[in-house]
This record gives structure tokens, C-alpha cells and sequence, in this order.
């Protein structure tokens, strides 16, 4: 098996799922006595959250960029960034190591391609939903992405940054989710990505009127796929 890296910490809540998903896979494919070859470097988000300039985000690149080098020299022979809104430094990240850095987009790209899906939902926080980075590269694999809703941009990214990243999961959320998918339901997509690798903690992935393609899932299978040599 090969060693995986990860690059955790934002938030933990997801970091820990990410953790215990790959060892259940590992575990699942290989035998019971089995666990995950991986380095975690969980880094501090206080550092890293939020980041809205041009400034802000050079430094998050600078932190993950260490991050990564630190994997790299401790064996990984590839990398996951355990969160979404962080792959907008991706490249920047993946031009400064020599190891691949399995990025997340990628990852739900090609499976909704494999499933056939022809258009979905995205949904996560700001930067993801509105910005073009994280679209593009859904968009690259033959998915057609509804427009996002200003109104639905808000009010993810409040239960996301006020609630989800301090753990909590609130009643009130899981129902505003739920009718947010409803909607989307009705204006004819196909699937929803949760470009939020914590919103599996409100959504119900197994029972929900449409398809839901979990990125923390799907990423954290992609780090599996790598570690059993299924992946190039």
C-alpha cells in the first residue's frame, strides 16, 4: 500500500471523517487487522479561516505549501487538502511539491461523469458556489452547474462558518437544507454536490430527493483508490 498525506484541521470535524473513512476503506478491501498508511498534518484554522483578499489567500498558499513539503519528506506519495474552499490555492500547492495533490473537484468530476450525470447543484460556502475556480473544474467533466442563489450563498456560508465548524448541528439548519435540495429538486437537476466537505454532517446523503455526491466521501475514496495503486 502507499502512504497517503493529509492536510487537516479545516475544520478537525471534517479532518476526523476524512480520517476514519479511509481507514474503514483500507480496512473493508484489505482485512480487519488492517489500517491506513497516512501522515496527517493538522494545521490550526484560526490561521487559515475566512480568507477574503489577495493577501489572505497568499498566506493560506504559504501555509498549505509548508504543509505539503512536510508531508512530501515524511513519505507521502500524495496528498489530499481535507477541505474545499482551500483547493483555490491547489495549484500552488501542487507546482511546489513533486508528489500529486488529489484535488477535490476532481474527484466528484469523474464520478458524476462514470454515474452519468448531466447537470447538478453546487453548494458549499462563498467561494466555492460563486467563485469560478471550483466550477470550472466540475464543468470540465460534462456536468452543467444550475446557477447559484445569492440568497442561498448567505445563508450556507452563516450555518457553515457559525455552526458546522464549532461542531454543532442545529434542527433548524438540517430543515433549511433540506428544503434548499427540494428546490433545487424542481429546477431539474440532476444531483447536488456538497462542495462543503462538513455539510455531511446536516445532509442525509442515503435519503434525499435527489442524488447527493458528498465531496468529503468521494475525496477521501480517491485517497483510497491511491493508496491500493488504483489510481495513476
Amino acid at each position: 500500500m502507499r502512504k497517503i498525506g493529509l492536510i487537516g484541521g479545516m475544520s478537525w470535524y471534517s479532518t476526523e471523517f476524512y480520517y476514519r473513512r479511509i481507514n474503514k476503506q483500507v480496512q473493508r478491501r484489505a482485512n480487519m487487522m488492517c489500517s491506513a498508511p497516512m501522515i496527517l498534518d493538522n494545521l490550526n484554522f484560526c490561521d487559515l479561516a475566512k480568507a477574503t483578499t489577495d493577501q489572505d489567500w497568499d498566506r493560506v498558499a504559504e501555509v498549505l505549501v509548508a504543509s505539503a513539503k512536510r508531508l512530501e519528506a515524511g513519505g507521502a506519495t500524495a496528498i489530499l487538502i481535507g477541505a474545499n474552499s482551500m483547493h483555490k490555492v491547489h495549484d500552488r500547492v501542487s507546482d511546489a511539491v513533486k508528489v500529486p495533490v488529489l484535488h477535490i473537484a476532481d474527484a466528484v468530476g469523474q464520478k458524476m461523469k462514470t454515474d452519468g450525470v448531466e447537470s447538478a447543484a453546487l453548494i458549499g460556502t462563498r467561494n466555492v458556489m460563486a467563485e469560478n475556480w471550483y466550477r470550472q473544474r466540475l464543468v470540465k467533466h460534462g456536468v452543467t452547474l444550475l446557477p447559484w442563489e445569492a440568497n442561498d450563498v448567505e445563508e450556507l456560508d452563516r450555518i457553515i462558518y457559525d455552526e458546522l465548524m464549532a461542531g454543532q448541528v442545529v434542527r433548524n439548519s438540517e430543515r433549511a437544507l433540506k428544503t434548499m435540495i427540494t428546490e433545487i429538486d424542481k429546477d431539474g437537476a440532476d444531483a447536488v454536490v456538497l462542495g462543503c466537505t462538513e455539510l455531511g454532517m446536516i445532509v442525509d446523503t442515503k435519503a434525499n430527493v435527489l442524488p447527493i455526491y458528498d465531496s468529503a466521501e468521494i475525496h477521501a475514496d480517491a485517497g483510497v483508490d491511491w493508496i491500493f495503486g488504483d489510481a495513476p
